[in-house]
Formats: structure tokens, C-alpha cells, sequence
């Protein structure tokens, strides 16, 4: 098994895959079933002592997925007494006894992956028809792999409880921890290949949780993200939002107030207050003047009214019927700011996780940067700046080639051993929203362990 790591969106923002977790020898052993009554529902118990865990899950709800013969389990990854992490699991679509496993989070941080699986990837959608119900994906990304959507960290989604996570390296032991509680329930997917996809907020989820899971087997620098914020500004595709004028004034700000601060916040744990310093002049000094200075939707500048990807799934999941089908009884919260404050509060958004990336490059697992290109919060530039400082002069030396499908162009690649670049034409900030094709396609390929590649 090798490692795969994926990732869509900018500096900030991506998705990533990793392959081949390692689960402790002693999850064969002393773990109990048994069968609970929560607020009306059935719920099966799984219980592991040696890693005071427990998994409670509904199977088959029939919601979301109802493409016969296709198994789900929704429900809880309980540990110790007061963390509860909601996950939703589907498995493939196609040969699910041999598939690979995906583990896709959104960003935020605080943000529910319910908005992948409803908005992007998941095998149901609202995006088509602007009904009440949801129907069936085509192009979900359960067609290939068994899908896992984690709502992490506690706060976020539906999860509920009393974790404290301040950053993103507190975070990641507490996903390596769930994901041995799933392999501890699901032993069958502990040998199959895995992938972490993540997005947005996931510049920084992505590189360290892999980072961390590797060690545990044997927006990423905000520098480069800020600078990129002006050149895309005043140079895209589709819309200036400043004039040349207002982009030097603003690059003197940057290089007055932001770079300098930035520059003092320079280790992944620690130096909170010159992390925070460094968030506040960076954000009045770029982000708030042109975001002010041009009414346009920053997740897409090609629309000002952001009414795209639908958002009825959130009235759906609020639905008492729907809830008590997949097993939850807490409230759904889309992108909560319990976990948003807490991290801010450690300035952990301003952290460049650009070394962890490196060290993910570094070993035979497939790397995949992209992002879409009317996408300004997370936008191109800034991702591609990032993948030519991992690559080095190999990669800046590569050939750029269009990215062809269905006899269309649909963006741009590179290539460099296990390392990927894609900009996507036509795409805003939740790529597989605006271009499902495109994104399966990839997504298809970078988890059969192989550089992307065009139709």
C-alpha cells in the first residue's frame, strides 16, 4: 500500500490522500457488540477498551445513498466520555470489497464535510433540480472508492462535546485516533489504500495530518498565500477587482504591516500572540480592502450573490425524519465558530505548514495540488507559487499541458514524479461543485496511485 495525498484549492486550501495506516495489533481483540435505544432510534454499539473507544452507528438509513446493494453506516466515533465525532460511511459503488478508502474533511476550521458530501462528492446532491430531496450523484466519487466523511473538529457539523482543540497539530492525533477506532470496527479496510482529501481550511488540515500519519506508520504558507491575494486581484480570468493604482497601494501595506509580522510567526505550535498580531495587519492590510473594494463572492468572483452550490442540504439535515435515520441527535451546524474561535485564538491560520508538505512530497505517495480557477479565497496563484516551491527547478522546468476531457479542454497540469499541479477552468472554490467530471476523473486517478494525466 502507498500513500496518497490530493490537493484541491489554494494555500490555504486543498485536498490530500493518504495510503496504508498501520493499526496497532492490539484491535483483534477484546471489543464488544451490543444494540442501544437513542431518542427513538436503533443503534448498533461497538466497543473497544484498549482505546477507550466506541463506535454507534445506524446501517442502511436509505438516506442520501439508495443505489442497490451499496452499504452506509452513520453515526458516532465516541471517546472517552465527551467527544463525539459524527462520521458518515459509504462504501463503493463498484467492487466495495476490494476499493480503495477515502477519508474526506472539510475545512473552516469548524467547517462540517457534510458540505462535501452534499455540495461536491457524496453520492447524493442537491446542486441539480433545486428541489427538496436530494438525488443521485453521477459522478460520485463512491463510483470508485469507499468514502468516509468525518465532521471533525468537536463543534463541527453534528459532532458535540467537550474537546478544546486549539490548532491544527492538537488536532491531528485526534484523527489518527478515529480513524483507528473506524479500522477497529472495519477491520476488512485496514490493508486497502487510503486517501485524505481535504479542502479550504484544509492547507493546513492536509499536510500535517499526513505528515502525522506517516510518522505513525514507520492555505500551507500564508506568506505566499497574502502576496497572492493582490496578483490574482488585479490579474484573472474573469473579473479585475482592483485597479493597478489601489494594487501598489496595497502592496506597500503588505510589505509594510503583513510580511513583516508574518515573518515573527514562523513555527507550527507556539508564538500564539505574534500569530495573532500577524492574522489582524495581514487582514486589514489585504484581505478587508479588496474585499471592500468590489462587491464579488470570494469563494467565486464570476458571481456576487454566492447562491452556488445549493444549500438546501442544511434544511434537509435539520429535518426531524432525516436526523433520526442517521442516527443524531444533536444540532447541525454547517460551519461553527466554537472551533473557528478556538483556533484563531492560537493565530494558527497564519502558521505555514509548507515544510509538512514538503516531507509529504518527499516519499513514493502521490501529491496533488489543484485549484479552481475563479476561486479568489484560495486561489490558483497562490497554490501554484506553493507547488513550485515544493517541486523545485524540476518542477518549475516541466512542461505545462492542457488537461482534456471529453474532448474539451478543461484547465492545465503538471507533472513531476509524485508530485501534481491542475488548475481547473470554470471552477470556484469547491471544485467538484462546478466541474463533477473533471474532479472524479482526477480524483479516480490520483487514488490509483498515478500522476494525473489527460484524456
Amino acid at each position: 500500500m502507498k500513500p496518497i495525498y490530493s490537493l484541491p484549492s489554494a494555500v490555504l486550501c486543498f485536498s490530500s490522500a493518504v495510503a496504508g495506516l498501520v493499526m496497532p495489533k492490539t484491535y483483534a481483540v477484546d471489543r464488544s457488540y451490543s444494540i442501544m435505544s437513542e431518542a427513538g432510534t436503533n443503534l448498533s454499539v461497538f466497543e473497544h477498551a484498549a482505546t477507550n473507544s466506541r463506535t454507534r452507528f445506524v446501517e442502511n438509513s436509505g438516506i442520501c445513498e439508495t443505489t442497490k446493494g451499496v452499504k452506509q453506516y452513520s453515526g458516532y466515533f465516541d471517546v472517552g466520555t465527551d467527544q463525539h465525532t459524527f462520521f458518515w460511511f459509504f462504501e463503493a459503488r463498484n467492487n466495495a470489497s476490494t476499493a480503495p478508502l477515502a477519508l474526506w474533511l472539510s475545512g473552516g476550521p469548524g467547517c462540517s464535510s457534510m458540505l462535501g458530501l452534499f455540495q461536491e462528492n457524496g453520492p447524493c446532491t442537491f446542486n441539480k433540480g433545486g428541489g427538496a430531496e436530494p438525488t443521485l450523484n453521477p459522478n460520485s466519487w463512491n463510483n470508485f472508492a469507499n468514502m468516509l466523511y468525518v465532521d471533525q473538529p468537536i463543534g463541527a457539523g453534528f459532532s458535540y462535546g467537550s474537546d478544546k482543540t486549539t490548532s491544527t497539530v492538537k488536532a491531528a492525533p485526534q484523527v489518527w485516533g478515529l480513524m483507528q477506532s473506524f479500522y477497529s470496527r472495519f477491520p476488512e479496510y485496514k490493508n486497502r489504500d487510503f486517501g485524505l482529501f481535504t479542502e479550504s481550511y484544509g492547507g493546513h488540515f492536509g499536510p500535517d495530518f499526513a505528515d502525522y500519519f506517516e510518522d505513525q506508520n514507520a492555505k500551507i504558507d500564508k506568506a505566499t498565500q497574502y502576496r497572492n491575494y493582490l496578483d490574482y486581484a488585479v490579474n484573472n480570468t474573469y473579473n479585475k477587482l482592483i485597479d493597478q493604482r489601489k494594487y501598489n497601494e496595497l502592496l506597500k501595506a503588505y510589505e509594510k504591516d503583513c510580511e513583516p509580522d508574518l515573518k515573527k510567526c514562523t513555527q507550527i505550535e507556539g508564538q500564539n500572540d505574534a500569530c495573532v498580531a500577524a492574522e489582524k495587519s495581514c487582514y486589514n492590510a489585504v484581505e478587508a480592502p479588496i474585499e471592500s473594494a468590489k462587491n464579488f463572492n470570494v469563494y467565486d468572483i464570476r458571481s456576487a450573490n454566492g447562491d452556488f452550490p445549493s444549500d438546501a442540504y442544511a434544511q434537509y439535515l435539520q429535518r426531524p425524519e432525516v436526523r433520526k435515520a442517521i442516527g443524531v441527535t444533536s444540532p447541525y451546524d454547517e460551519c461553527a465558530d466554537a472551533p473557528y474561535d478556538r483556533f484563531a485564538s492560537t493565530g494558527d491560520g497564519q502558521r505555514s505548514f509548507l515544510s509538512k508538505l514538503q516531507d509529504v512530497a518527499k516519499t513514493d505517495v502521490q501529491v496533488l495540488i489543484w485549484a479552481g480557477d475563479s476561486d479568489w479565497i484560495c486561489n490558483y496563484v497562490g497554490n501554484y507559487n506553493v507547488v513550485k516551491k515544493i517541486g523545485g527547478e524540476e518542477f518549475e522546468k516541466a512542461e505545462m499541458k492542457d488537461f482534456n476531457l471529453g474532448g474539451k479542454k478543461r484547465g492545465e497540469y503538471k507533472t513531476v514524479k509524485n508530485l501534481s499541479w491542475l488548475r481547473v477552468y470554470e471552477a470556484g472554490h469547491e471544485i467538484p461543485a462546478y466541474q463533477p467530471e473533471v474532479a472524479f476523473e482526477v480524483f479516480r486517478q490520483t487514488m490509483s496511485k498515478k500522476p494525473i494525466s489527460s484524456s
